[in-house]
């Protein structure tokens, strides 16, 4: 592959993308949800060589301010995947407001963040100062390659509902899957409420304990629940809380966060489709306009959640150069 000139020193280019929630209960690895809770980021190309990170809001104290950081890596795998040569010099600046560590799918938004800066930092290239048409589709093929799962990159690169699975790339390259995703048409009275904890976990950690067979009989109970959660998500609210049971990942994950499973049975008893959202810990409820304040209301003030209801972006990220 050949490999394009780097973008000039002094281009400047500024990301917003959106939080997500992913697997919806049944939806594993596959269904991804755009939460409107956004990262901010401001990337230029420097004179002088080296990589400059400033970070502030969720998360600033754990992560590294160097070539180590997730956004400069994704920046990095993106340009060496569109040919393009990395420029010796790069200053970014991070505000984050997606909590870290609790299934809100900060490292997919971060990895968004990455690929769509250096998609726009080339696109940027003798533009006007403005709003930028970004690639979505090679955003996403690269975002979720990263990631290495399509839920939440997906949601993040689109907003809205997503439904993403895999193809072979179409060069015949096995190496490098090419993500297909379609959008979910959100039905207006889908509304979420999300109970995020103080603790933290991995998602590598939340992943290990999955079995890696299931019984044939769990499959496909699952799968008929990801048929109907889309037909609930799109059409009728009224069975999300069926279509939000899952069999597969959550019960083993269930050591993991006692205390998130047990809001999530005590949600799900009272009637609301409660689900872990993403890895886990943060507890996703699905409700409607008439029962949001109740369902954000069925924990104690003051207690271990942090109660958001950040509503749907239908627009997932934004890039502006200038």
């Amino acid at each position: 592959m050949s490999t394009a000139t780097a973008p000039a020193p002094g281009t400047r280019v500024e990301l917003v993308v959106p939080a997500s929630s992913a697997n919806l209960g049944p939806g594993f690895d596959s269904v991804g949800l755009a939460l409107g809770v956004h990262d901010r980021t401001v990337v230029m190309v420097a004179d002088e060589p080296g990589v400059s990170i400033d970070v502030e809001g969720e998360g600033a104290d754990g992560v590294p301010r160097d070539e180590r950081h997730l956004v400069h890596r994704a920046m990095v795998a993106a340009w060496r995947w569109m040919g393009v040569a990395a420029p010796a010099g790069v200053h970014l600046s991070c505000h984050n407001s997606v909590p870290h560590g609790r299934g809100m799918g900060s490292s997919a938004t971060a990895i968004v963040t990455g690929v769509s800066a250096a998609v726009a930092l080339v696109a940027a290239q003798g533009a006007d100062p403005g709003p930028l048409d970004l690639d979505l589709g090679l955003v996403n093929d690269i975002a979720c390659d990263l990631e290495g799962h399509p839920d939440n990159a997906s949601a993040s690169v689109f907003g809205g509902a997503t439904l993403s699975w895999s193809d072979d790339d179409p060069a015949g390259d096995p190496a490098r899957p090419r993500t297909r995703t379609v959008a979910i048409d959100l039905h207006p009275d889908v509304e979420p409420v999300v109970f995020v904890p103080s603790v933290v976990l991995s998602t590598a950690t939340a992943r290990s304990v999955l079995p890696a067979e299931v019984p044939l009989s769990v499959a496909a109970a699952n799968g008929g629940r990801v048929g109907l959660l889309v037909h609930a998500l799109a059409q009728d609210p009224s069975l999300l809380l069926p279509a939000t049971l899952d069999r597969l990942h959550q019960e083993p994950r269930r050591p993991s966060y006692p205390a998130s499973m047990a809001l999530v049975d005590e949600l799900r008893s009272a009637g609301v489709a409660a689900t872990i959202s993403g890895a886990g810990p943060t507890v996703l409820a699905l409700t409607t306009p008439d029962r949001s304040d109740a369902v954000a209301g069925s924990v104690p003030a003051g207690g271990p959640w942090r109660v958001l209801r950040p509503g749907v972006p239908t627009v997932g990220v934004r890039a502006t150069s200038g």
